[in-house]
């Protein structure tokens, strides 16, 4: 995830250009709000706090972002975004190895991102007007992790049943995350994938 820029000195003028300084905020906000919502849920995780913990008037966050919606739908799309492109650069001349992209992958959904994506999911159960908007995402998000999966595992989905795979390996790391929020997982998770990487490497076979 990238870093957070540090803000000037207390009793300091900060000199950056405008436009840097209104990009650093937005960025310390939409932080921050992955964080609140990892932490606190939809329910402790206001704008206020966010403000608070980005270092921010209330006043200057709303300007970034009018409503609490855009506010969180906003942070975990952009921290999504950091993620997938980290889990390129890992990998920037493929992968020979795909027990190491499965595990990338899984570790997609054991971090402060999927906690966080997942109290936006459950609060969008309960609300109407953010629904909508976490359903799209979602799509965006899932859509954009599929194709990484795919490139990072040299899988050719024009061959039947390749597809299914892939998604069927997202949606069981979804399912591990899930089994990591409560208590740590980390040791039938590794047998997990351990099992997952040997299956794909029949499935997959290797694209020509």
């Amino acid at each position: 995830m990238g870093g957070v820029s540090a803000a000037a000195p207390t009793g300091t003028v900060d000199r950056r250009p405008k436009q840097d300084r209104s990009r650093a905020t937005r960025q310390r906000l939409l932080e921050a709000a992955v964080s609140c919502l990892a932490e606190h849920g939809w329910a402790g995780s206001t704008v206020s706090v966010v403000a608070e913990r980005a270092g921010v008037s209330r006043g200057a966050a709303q300007h970034h972002f009018p409503t609490r919606e855009d506010l969180f739908t906003a942070a975990v799309e952009y921290v999504a975004e950091e993620r997938s492109t980290a889990l390129r650069a890992l990998f920037p001349q493929g992968a020979e190895d795909r027990r190491i992209v499965i595990e990338a992958l899984v570790d997609l959904y054991t971090g402060p991102l999927f906690r966080a994506a997942l109290h936006l999911w459950v609060a969008a159960s309960n609300e109407e007007q953010l629904r909508p908007r976490v359903t799209e995402l979602e799509a965006k998000v899932g859509r954009e992790t599929h194709r990484i999966a795919v490139e990072l595992l040299d899988a050719d989905e024009s061959r039947p049943g390749v597809r299914e795979t892939v998604q069927g390996l997202l949606d069981m790391a979804r399912g591990l995350g899930l089994a990591n929020l409560l208590t740590d997982d980390r040791g039938r998770r590794e047998r997990v994938v351990a099992q997952w990487a040997a299956l794909l490497e029949h499935a997959l076979g290797r694209s020509t």
